[in-house]
C-alpha cells in the first residue's frame, strides 16, 4: 500500500486490488435481489446508460422501487424473527411509581417485557438515544417500555396487558412571547452540528448598526408578530429497524439520512466498538430531517436484540407514535419590524423570534436566519429565545429554520410594500445586497434578481391586480401572491469515499451515504461518471452501509455538496493513477481512498440556494375555503446535477410549503401535555386534490466556488417561501392579512 502525503488533509490511500472493502454482505436466508447495497444503471435499467453532470435521467433504482425489490428496513428478509411493540407513557411529566407486567409475561409467545427496571444501562446522555434509564417521564408519549414476542400481534396485544402507575406533576406546554423564563438557547442548529455540539457558526443574536435609531429615521414603518404551529414529520416510510446481536457482530438494518452518526451515537450509548456495530440503510422512505439526529428506534431495537440473543428483532414505530418519538419542527413566535426611508430603501430590519422546545434538550432553530441574509439595511437585529416546555424534543425538519422564518419575513415584506404603494417584486429587488448584509463576505454566487424577472415574465406578473378584492369569478376571489426563498448550501465534515477499477475497466465507488428519496443513487454516480471521464453505465455505486466509507448525514441540503465533493475528488485520484500509469489498469485492478479536500473557497464566501416563489389563489366569499390553483417557483440551485431529480425536490418542497401554508398543525392539550391530534385523520396534508399546477424552473448557473460540480442545494430552498407566497396571494385575493400559520376559514372571517 502506497500512501500520497502530499496533501495529508486528503489522507489519499491508494492501492493495488480491489476487494478490500467487498460486496455487501447479506443476512442468512436473503434473496440479493431484494437486499443490495449497490446498483448500477446497466442492471436497473436493463440496458447502458450513458450520461454525467447534467443528464436528465431516470432514477436507477427506480425499476426496484416500481417492483418491491428495494429492500427497505423492516422489509429485510432475516430468519426467525421477534418483534417489538413499544409501550409509551400516558402523563407528560412526573414519575413511574410501580410497573405490572406479570400479566404480558404470562401470554403464550411474549419473549420479554423491557422497562427502566430491566433495561440496559447506556453510557450517553443525549435524548435522541437514551431510553428506559429512569423512572422519569419528561413528555407525554416517551417510551416507557416494549414488548417483545413471536409476532407483532402477540406483542401489540401484550402491550395492552403492562401497567403502569404514575405520580403525574404539573404540565406546561404554553408557548407564549410574554413568558418571564425565556432563555438565550446554549446552541442552535448549526451546519456540521452533532447532538450535543454546541452553536457551530450561527450565534442566537446578532446586531449590525443602531437599529433603534434606524427605525427612529424611517419614513415607513412595520411591526407585525407571525405565529407558526408545531408540525409533524410524516415520512412515507415509518422509523423502523432490524436488529441482531451476537458476540461477533451487531447489526442494525434501518432507514436513516445516513448511517455513520447514529452509528456513533449508539456505539457510545451501548459502549460497544463502532467497528462491532454495523448499520445497513440502502433505501429510505422519506426522512426529511426526522431520520438524522433522532435515533431512538435504534436504541429500542438493539435493547430488544440484547434481550434475545442471536435472534433478529423487528421494529417499527406507528403512525400515531411517530408524533411523539421521532421530533417535530417547533412552534414560532416571531416579531418583525422594518423601516425604509422614502426610496423604499431598507434602513432597519429586526426579528425577534421565541420558539418552544423541551426540557429534556435545548433544541434551537435559527429562524431568523434568512433576514440575516436576504436584504441591505444598514441597522439590524435578530434574537431567538427559547421556552423549554413538558414537550418531545423538536428536530430539523425539511428547510428547518428558514421555512418559518421567512414566512414571517416575506409576508412583513408584501405588508410593507402595500403599505409605501410599492410593487413587492420591486421592493425586494431595491433592496437586494452586494454582499453579504451582516458578514460583508460575498456571495458565492446569487442569482435572485434574475429569479424575480424569470418568475414575474413566466407568471404573468404584470398583468395582476394590485388592489385587494379587485378580481373575482363564478363566488371565488382571485388573488396572487409573490416571495423570496433561500436557504444555505453548506458542506458539512467527516466524508471519506474510495473509487475503484477491475482489470475489465469497470469502476466502482463507495461511500456510506443515503438516499432518503432524493435521487442520490443516481446523481452520486453521476458524478463519479463525470469525474472519471467514462460512461455511468461502467460506473457501480455503493451507499447506505457503515462498512463504506464514512459519511456524513444527508441534512440541510449538504448531500451533494459533502458526499458528491468528496466522490468527485476520490474519482479524479483514481484518474489521476490511472493516466499515470499510462492508462493501463493493473492485472490485479486499483483502488484509492480519499477524504473530502480542504477548501480555502469556505471561509471566503456565502454560500446559498435563492428561488422567486409565485402563488395564484381562489377564496371562496361565503365558505372562505381556500384553492391554490397555481405555483410557480424559479430557482438559483447552482449547476444541476440532474434535471429531472432536482426538479422532484423543488416540486415536492413547493408541495409541502402549501401543506404547511393551508393545513398542517398540531393541536396541543394544554392540560394533558398531549398531541390531540396524533394521526392523518387528524393532522390534515395537502393531498392530490389540494395540490394545482405546480411549475418549477432552474437557472442552471454553475457557481464557481461552491465545488467542483458547481451545484447547490435543491431539497430545502423549493419549502422555502412559498407559504408566505400564498399568504400574500390570499390577502391580495381577499383583503385579510392571516399571520397566524395555516390560514384556515376562521381566520378570514375577522
Amino acid at each position: 500500500m502506497t500512501r500520497m502525503n502530499d496533501q495529508p488533509s486528503r489522507r489519499t490511500v491508494i492501492k493495488a486490488g480491489v476487494g478490500a472493502l467487498g460486496a455487501a454482505v447479506l443476512p442468512v436466508g436473503a434473496d440479493p435481489a431484494r437486499a443490495s447495497t449497490a446498483v448500477t444503471a446497466v442492471e436497473a435499467a436493463g440496458r447502458p446508460v450513458r450520461g454525467g453532470i447534467g443528464a436528465a435521467l431516470k432514477r436507477v433504482e427506480g425499476p426496484l422501487k416500481v417492483r418491491g425489490a428495494a429492500t427497505y428496513a423492516y422489509e429485510w428478509p432475516v430468519e426467525n424473527p421477534a418483534y417489538l411493540y413499544p409501550l409509551l407513557s400516558t402523563i407528560a411529566t412526573g414519575r413511574i411509581t410501580g410497573v405490572g407486567t406479570e400479566a404480558a409475561l404470562a401470554e403464550p409467545g411474549v419473549l420479554g417485557v423491557l422497562t427502566h427496571l430491566n433495561a440496559p444501562k447506556l453510557a450517553s446522555a443525549e435524548p435522541e438515544v437514551v431510553i428506559l434509564q429512569s423512572d422519569r417521564v419528561l413528555h407525554h408519549g416517551q417510551i416507557v417500555g416494549a414488548v417483545i414476542a413471536e409476532s407483532i400481534e402477540t406483542a401489540r396485544y401484550a402491550a395492552g396487558l403492562v401497567t403502569f402507575e404514575y405520580a403525574a406533576e404539573p404540565v406546561d406546554v404554553d408557548l407564549r412571547a410574554d413568558r418571564d423564563d425565556l432563555r438565550k438557547p446554549q446552541h442552535a442548529q448549526g451546519f456540521g452540528q452533532l447532538p450535543g455540539d454546541l452553536m457551530n457558526g450561527s450565534p442566537a443574536d446578532t446586531a449590525v448598526g443602531d437599529f433603534e435609531a434606524g427605525m427612529a429615521s424611517a419614513v415607513h414603518q412595520l411591526d407585525e408578530t407571525y405565529t407558526t404551529p408545531i408540525q409533524q414529520h410524516n415520512p412515507m416510510e415509518p422509523h423502523a429497524a432490524v436488529a441482531t446481536w451476537t458476540d461477533d457482530e451487531i447489526t442494525l438494518y434501518c432507514g436513516s439520512q445516513g448511517v455513520t452518526t447514529p452509528q456513533g451515537l449508539l456505539a457510545t450509548a451501548f459502549g460497544v466498538e463502532p467497528a462491532r456495530l454495523r448499520l445497513v440503510s440502502p433505501y429510505v422512505g422519506g426522512a426529511f430531517g426526522s431520520k438524522d439526529f433522532s435515533a431512538l428506534w435504534g436504541t429500542l431495537a438493539l435493547m430488544g436484540a440484547r434481550l434475545v440473543p442471536g435472534r433478529p428483532v423487528k421494529l417499527m414505530f406507528t403512525r400515531q407514535q411517530m408524533f411523539t418519538l421521532v421530533g417535530h419542527r417547533p412552534a414560532s413566535v416571531q416579531r418583525v419590524r422594518l423601516g425604509a426611508d422614502a426610496r423604499g430603501r431598507l434602513v432597519a430590519i429586526a426579528h425577534d423570534t421565541v420558539q418552544e422546545t423541551a426540557k429534556a434538550k435545548q433544541y434551537a432553530e435559527q429562524t431568523v436566519q434568512g433576514s440575516r441574509t436576504m436584504y441591505a439595511a444598514p441597522h439590524r437585529r435578530t434574537t431567538t429565545r427559547i421556552a423549554l416546555l413538558d414537550l418531545p424534543v423538536p428536530t430539523i425538519m425539511r428547510g428547518p429554520g428558514e421555512s418559518t422564518g421567512m414566512f414571517a419575513l416575506e409576508s412583513a415584506m408584501d405588508e410593507l410594500a402595500l403599505k409605501m404603494g410599492m410593487d413587492p417584486i420591486e421592493f425586494r429587488l431595491r433592496n437586494e445586497p452586494e454582499t453579504h448584509p451582516e458578514s460583508g463576505q460575498p456571495f458565492s454566487s446569487r442569482h435572485l434578481v434574475r429569479c424575480f424577472e424569470e418568475g414575474a415574465r413566466r407568471f404573468g406578473w404584470k398583468h395582476r391586480d394590485k388592489k385587494p378584492r379587485a378580481r373575482r369569478k363564478d363566488g371565488w376571489l382571485i388573488g396572487t401572491g409573490v416571495a423570496a426563498a433561500t436557504y444555505p448550501s453548506p458542506r458539512l465534515p467527516g466524508s471519506t469515499a474510495s473509487a475503484s477499477v477491475d482489470k475489465d475497466g469497470r469502476y466502482t465507488v463507495r461511500i456510506a451515504a443515503s438516499d432518503i428519496g432524493t435521487g442520490s443513487w443516481t446523481t452520486l454516480a453521476q458524478i463519479a461518471a463525470e469525474a472519471l471521464g467514462v460512461p455511468l453505465d461502467r460506473v457501480t455505486l455503493h451507499i447506505g452501509d457503515t462498512r463504506y466509507p464514512r459519511a456524513s448525514s444527508g441534512g440541510f441540503s449538504s448531500g451533494i455538496n459533502s458526499w458528491g465533493t468528496t466522490i468527485y475528488a476520490a474519482a479524479r485520484e483514481l484518474r489521476a493513477a490511472l493516466d499515470k500509469n499510462g492508462g493501463t489498469i493493473p492485472a490485479e485492478g486499483l483502488e484509492v481512498t480519499t477524504a473530502m479536500p480542504d477548501d480555502p473557497n469556505l471561509a471566503k464566501y456565502e454560500f446559498n440556494s435563492f428561488g422567486a416563489q409565485f402563488a395564484e389563489v381562489r377564496v371562496h366569499e361565503d365558505t372562505g375555503e381556500v384553492r391554490v390553483p397555481r405555483l410557480l417557483g424559479v430557482f438559483d440551485i447552482g449547476r444541476v446535477i440532474n434535471p429531472l431529480t432536482a426538479r422532484s425536490q423543488l416540486l415536492g418542497g413547493m408541495t409541502w410549503g402549501l401543506s404547511m401554508a393551508l393545513f398542517e398543525e398540531t393541536v396541543v392539550d394544554h392540560r394533558y401535555g398531549n398531541f390531540v391530534n396524533n394521526d392523518l385523520a387528524g393532522y390534515h396534508v395537502a393531498a392530490n386534490a389540494d395540490v394545482g399546477s405546480i411549475e418549477v424552473h432552474m437557472l442552471d448557473e454553475r457557481d464557481p466556488y461552491i465545488n467542483p460540480m458547481g451545484s447547490k442545494g435543491a431539497g430545502e430552498v423549493g419549502i422555502i417561501g412559498t407559504a408566505a407566497a400564498i399568504a400574500n396571494a390570499v390577502h391580495n385575493a381577499t383583503g385579510v392579512r392571516v399571520r397566524d400559520l395555516p390560514i384556515t376559514l376562521d381566520k378570514l372571517f375577522r
